[in-house]
C-alpha cells in the first residue's frame, strides 16, 4: 500500500464517532490531511466490526484485516507496549503493528500510538 496507513486497535463498544475522531486527531498531530490516508488496518478478527467499518466509511475506506503473523512480524518496529495487549495478542501495540504491517516493507512510524477512551491509533508510511 502506498500513502499513509492508520493502524487501529479498539474495544468492541467503541463508537464509530470516537474512532473517526481519533483518526482525525492522529492525522492532525502528524501534520497530515484526511486525503493522505490510504488505508485503515487492524487485526484480521476485528476488521469486520460494524463500528470500525462505519468509522472507516467516513474516510471512504474499508478496513484491512492483518493476520497474527503479519502483526507479529511488524511488532519489533513498534515503539510502545501495552501489557494487556502483550498478554492477549503477543504484540506490544495493535495500532502500531497494524500501521506498520499495512504500510508494507520498509514502513516507518509517522505517529506512535495515541489513545482515546476505547481506541488506539498509529500512523505509518512506507519508506522509499
Amino acid at each position: 500500500m502506498s500513502g499513509v496507513v492508520a493502524g487501529i486497535g479498539f474495544r468492541a463498544a467503541t463508537t464509530p464517532d470516537e474512532i473517526a475522531t481519533l483518526l482525525r486527531r492522529a492525522l492532525a498531530e502528524a501534520g497530515l490531511a484526511p486525503d493522505d490516508l490510504a488505508a485503515i488496518a487492524t487485526a484480521a478478527d476485528r476488521a469486520g466490526e460494524p463500528n470500525l467499518r462505519a468509522a472507516a466509511a467516513v474516510f471512504h475506506l474499508i478496513p484491512v484485516g492483518l493476520d497474527a503473523a503479519a502483526l507479529a512480524a511488524a511488532d519489533p518496529a513498534g515503539v510502545t507496549r501495552s501489557d494487556r495487549i502483550v498478554a492477549s495478542r503477543g504484540i506490544g501495540s495493535v495500532a502500531e503493528a497494524a500501521a506498520l504491517a499495512g504500510a508494507g516493507p520498509r514502513a516507518r512510524l509517522l505517529l506512535a500510538r495515541i489513545a482515546s477512551a476505547g481506541a488506539t491509533c498509529a500512523l505509518a508510511r512506507r519508506s522509499e
